[in-house]
């Protein structure tokens, strides 16, 4: 016999069920604060607390940079939500989003050893949310933004990062983009493509679809054209956001304009991350020989299989077919090479730098079902922290 609940729409539903394993792994959360160090007699608690703490403070009151040496700062980043754009569930609020905000910060701390805390806020305003991370950064060494929807993600991760001394990255734009690009990178390699010939459309022109254009561009693809649901971005449409006028000033060279299926016409790359169905007619379009990254989930844009009856390379967002383009791969080692060396920030060469290091622990495996490593692969983490933190210092970015 199941218990019935009113969920907040009002609607009669099913309570949550022990007999689930997700709602039994999520009981009581998936994290923990754990201490350091121990107090186990007064001659601790002298050190960790009064007296001995007041020394610690009136030092870094006295050289503020102390403060990386010791506290947590230098080793933690802060995961920020408003539950505005949750996975595939939406707008689903902070309270709500909070098993997601957990799940992402035992990901850090599993696979690139970096300490994270979920902060979901309950306020919506772009003033009010800058304000706020600006407010309590002093606490944590980089900021992590995380499903937080689109335009609004833009301009705050913007103002962040002019705000404030420490990385601001939002892994929806840019963990996805460098997972992309390492993917895109070993995917020519395989096939003896050059990078900077392959023409790519984008279906999607969010959060990632706008950061996947960006690094595209930065790693010399030139030939890139970017769709969203009315069909090619392009200068001449008088229903462009702001966002989508700056994708239109450095996509599409060629002009083209009409739907996503003239688009894939003669296309060597389609990547999906926007949600829908790609008619196969469409798909068989594409030019011999093509790659395709339909990245939506849980369906994909195409299917796996109808993607293999026309592309030499097809990858997914998912955990069940080959080539899955996960942001685990990314965003951890790149906080880890950013907190390594103290970064002020995370920037495009960061990313870049990112996205060959992890193409290339497999660069030596490929095949057309392993262009991208498992997150899983424990040499992942150390090369893209290496590659990080060394391209943090080419660029004077780096503070040690």
């Amino acid at each position: 016999m199941t218990s019935e609940i009113i969920n907040p729409a009002g609607e009669l539903t099913e309570a949550p069920s022990e007999l689930d394993p997700a709602f039994a792994l999520h009981r009581g959360g998936k994290m923990a604060v754990r201490a350091t160090v121990p107090v186990r007699d007064a001659g601790d608690l002298s050190l960790a607390y009064t007296p001995g703490v007041a020394r610690v403070c009136e030092a870094i009151a006295g050289q503020p940079d102390l403060v990386h040496d010791y506290t947590w700062k230098s080793q933690v980043v802060a995961v920020v939500t408003d539950g505005s754009a949750v996975l595939g569930l939406g707008d689903i609020g902070p309270e709500a989003s909070l098993p997601v905000m957990e799940g992402k910060a035992i990901l850090f701390k599993q696979f690139g050893g970096v300490d994270a805390v979920p902060v979901a806020l309950d306020c919506r305003d772009v003033d009010e949310i800058v304000e706020t991370v600006a407010r309590m950064a002093p606490s944590f060494g980089g900021i992590n933004l995380e499903d937080i929807s689109a335009p609004r993600c833009f301009e705050i991760e913007d103002r962040l990062k002019e705000r404030l001394d420490i990385p601001v990255f939002h892994d929806d734009q840019h963990g996805t983009a460098v997972v992309t690009l390492a993917a895109l990178r070993n995917a020519a390699r395989l096939t003896g493509r050059d990078l900077a010939s392959l023409r790519v459309v984008i279906s999607g022109a969010g959060a990632a679809g706008v950061a996947i254009a960006r690094i595209l561009r930065g790693a010399g693809i030139e030939d890139i054209v970017v769709c969203d649901r009315k069909g090619i971005v392009c200068g001449d449409r008088e229903d462009l956001t702001d966002i989508k006028r700056g994708l239109a000033a450095f996509t599409n060279p060629a002009g083209r304009s009409g739907p996503l299926a003239k688009a894939l016409d003669g296309a060597d790359v389609f990547i999906g991350v926007s949600g829908g169905t790609v008619p196969e007619e469409a798909v068989a379009t594409m030019a011999p020989g093509a790659f395709i990254f339909a990245m939506a989930n849980p369906d994909p844009e195409i299917h796996p299989d109808v993607a293999a009856r026309h592309a030499a390379v097809v990858a997914t967002g998912r955990s069940d077919f080959p080539n899955q383009i996960n942001n685990v791969l990314a965003f951890p080692g790149i906080f880890a090479g950013a907190l390594q060396v103290r970064a002020t920030q995370i920037s495009e060469g960061m990313k870049l730098a990112a996205a060959e290091a992890l193409a290339g622990v497999v660069a030596d495996e490929l095949s057309p079902s392993r262009i991208i490593p498992s997150p899983f692969d424990e040499r992942v983490a150390p090369a893209v922290t290496a590659a990080v933190a060394a391209a943090a210092r080419a660029e004077g970015l780096a503070r040690r």
